[in-house]
């Protein structure tokens, strides 16, 4: 019932019933009426409009919620599986919600006769809520079907936008008062429509774009007869361009009044749950088109990715480095110890692996003239999959020729601190990750392998152990099984036993910033010997709540050192460990030409990434994780 209907009927129905307490004669009572419709009557009875239409609008509100609650019950159940006989009840009760909601009455439905002249129900169209998804795209299709009989392209080639949700916000933060319209802007938005609620001549939609949502109102007086195929045709998920002017409704909301409307493609199948969001994890991961729709953190995740690996670019850049490609495709791999990816090259008959790092590539172009190198790219590891690993991953690898591990420590904490400045990625050196509050304020801690290990086992020091002594290897072994470090009876040597130590007793409680230095040759194939400590290499891991964020060595430039390493690690590999690498008679012949003084440092982008955006999971943070088949067991 319109406003102004109502009012007057209220008025009139007051006015009739004061006058008939005082005749019953239909002249003299319509003399009355007239006699009695002065200013101070309208007003009293004007009065007690407002009063009812303020009580009425707290019912509206309140049997809005009871619909949506009820939808959600509904929706709730069907997802449980219930039969359509146990769910009908639910459909009868929010039909009868919405009924009142929309002020229709619950009078019988009208009949027809048919030409025996018995009575039949006119067919009732069916509601979305009882609807299957079948059901639902179907509709849909019936509506693309609809759009094209009337020459109208559901899914046009292009829209002319003028204003985004974000920058309409900001334009007019401040600007117009409640109620108020700037007539004279005429802007053009485009996106996805979220919600929509559609009350007679009137609707509202919330739009939604890269960068925002903004409120959409159009009504008949304006859009005219489009106004009914607007109705007619839009659901929630099609993508729609409007044209209008700006207004801010009596609410203060920020508004695009709409002049013209078009449809830019039409959605066949429907959003998730406009309230509950797509919750599921899984399928969160499986269809992340529509993670990034009704998750907007999802996308400004994504989007500070991109900030975050295009300012790895133009810091390096401004420091003089240059970012050369290196082949995916190996011959054998190298450069880290990791499982590769096994390929076949048809044509050339070639057993070939995806790449397991850059490294060895990049310090061939040092050897090569290049004095500071990097790039930033895949990574393949046929490994497990965890929080923390995914089987291809990003990673961004540099060499500067004329520097140490010092250097790079440097470096790590200048880079890491510029990215985390920026406003539109942190904004500050303070940030939350889970139920911790990391500090990036410089200078981080820098400990020793084996200071940190010592401070879990602080009777006794693996320094001590004489590694030409065969019984300081079970020495070490009896320590590391006392302080509960689990698969060191199958280690063969005194370094890895202390890395495993600090792997599980050290590391999960590395929770602020910490450069772990001086590493045991053992593990560390590719690492220059320590200066001053025997047994020892320069090198640095960079921790954080509790997980390696970057690898850095001063680079072994001895290529007999290095042929030495290398068959060392061909030794474990024919042993069966599937990790260790090859000896690589390529780089080694490019080290015989002589490679200058280099640090190197790689640094696990995604990990990165998850550290400042405070998100639990790889998965997080890759847009399209590899996962097994939806129906794999």
């Amino acid at each position: 019932m319109s406003t102004l209907k109502f009012l007057m009927t209220f008025l009139l129905g007051s006015l009739c019933r004061q006058a008939a307490a005082f005749t019953s004669t239909p002249f003299i009572a319509s003399k009355m009426i007239q006699r009695q419709f002065s200013q101070k009557f309208i007003h009293r009875n004007v009065q007690s409009f407002k009063l009812h239409m303020s009580t009425t609008s707290e019912s509206v509100r309140e049997m809005e919620r009871q619909v949506k609650e009820k939808g959600d019950q509904i929706r709730q159940l069907k997802a449980g599986g219930i039969s359509k006989a146990d769910l009908a009840p639910h459909i009868v009760e929010l039909k009868a919600l919405k009924a009142k909601l929309t002020g229709e009455s619950e009078a019988p439905k009208k009949t027809s006769k048919n030409e025996n002249g018995s009575k039949q129900k006119k067919s009732q169209k069916k509601e979305p809520e009882s609807m299957s998804e079948a059901e639902l795209r179907q509709a849909r299709l019936d509506k693309v079907k609809s759009m094209r009989d009337a020459s109208v392209e559901p899914f046009e080639y292009s829209f002319k936008v003028t204003k985004t949700a974000m920058q309409l916000t900001s334009e007019y933060d401040g600007r117009l008062g409640d109620g108020e319209e700037d007539e004279e802007a005429d802007v053009s938005v485009a996106g996805r429509i979220m919600t929509r609620r559609v009350f007679g001549k009137l609707a509202f939609f919330t739009l939604q774009d890269e960068s925002g949502t903004i409120q959409l109102q159009m009504d008949k007086g304006r859009l005219g007869d489009s106004f009914k195929e607007l109705k007619a045709w839009t659901d929630g998920g099609d993508i729609i361009g409007i044209r209008g002017s700006v207004r801010r409704t009596d609410k203060g909301e920020l508004t695009v009044y709409a002049k013209e409307w078009k449809m830019l493609t039409k959605a066949v199948l429907q959003l998730p749950d406009k309230f509950h969001g797509l919750q599921d994890i899984s399928k969160r991961y499986r269809s992340r088109h529509l993670d990034m729709i009704v998750n907007p953190d999802v996308r400004d995740t994504f989007r500070k990715r991109a900030t975050i690996t295009s300012m790895f670019r133009r810091f390096l850049d401004a420091k003089g480095f240059l970012e050369i490609e290196t082949p995916v495709l190996h011959s054998q791999s190298g450069g880290a110890e990791a499982k590769p990816f096994e390929t076949f090259h048809n044509s050339m008959g070639l057993d070939l692996t995806l790449r397991i790092a850059t490294e060895l590539h990049l310090k061939r172009l040092i050897v090569g003239g290049f004095t500071r190198v990097y790039e930033l790219g895949r990574i393949f590891r046929n490994e497990g999959i965890s929080t923390r690993h995914n089987p291809e991953f990003t990673s961004i690898e540099l060499y500067q020729a004329y520097a140490d591990y010092h250097d790079m420590m440097d470096l790590t904490e200048e880079l890491v601190c510029s990215i985390a400045q920026d406003p539109n990625v942190c904004g500050g050196l303070t940030i939350p990750y889970g139920d911790h509050t990391i500090s990036l304020e410089r200078p981080w801690r820098r400990v020793t392998m084996h200071d940190i290990v010592k401070e879990e086992i602080p009777d006794f020091d693996f320094l001590t152990l004489d590694a030409s002594d065969p019984s300081s290897l079970d020495k070490a072994k009896e320590v590391a099984i006392q302080a509960g470090v689990p698969g060191v009876q199958d280690l063969n040597s005194i370094g890895e036993i202390l890395n495993q130590c600090f792997e599980e007793l050290c590391e999960p409680k590395l929770i602020q910033p910490t450069f772990v230095i001086d590493y045991p040759v053992e593990v560390s194939p590719l690492a220059k010997p320590h200066r001053s400590k025997p047994g020892i290499v320069e090198r640095f891991e960079l921790f954080a709540v509790g997980r390696e964020h970057a690898n850095s060595f001063s680079e072994l430039t001895d290529p007999e050192d290095q042929r030495l390493r290398f068959e060392a690690q061909a030794a474990k590999k024919a042993a069966g460990d599937e990790e260790a690498c090859d000896v690589d008679e390529d780089f080694l012949a490019a080290l015989e030409q002589g490679m200058p003084p280099t640090g190197g440092l790689g640094i696990g982008i995604d990990r990165l990434v998850m550290l400042l955006t405070n998100s639990p999971s790889i998965r997080d943070v890759i847009a399209f994780p590899l996962l097994k088949p939806a129906d794999s067991s």
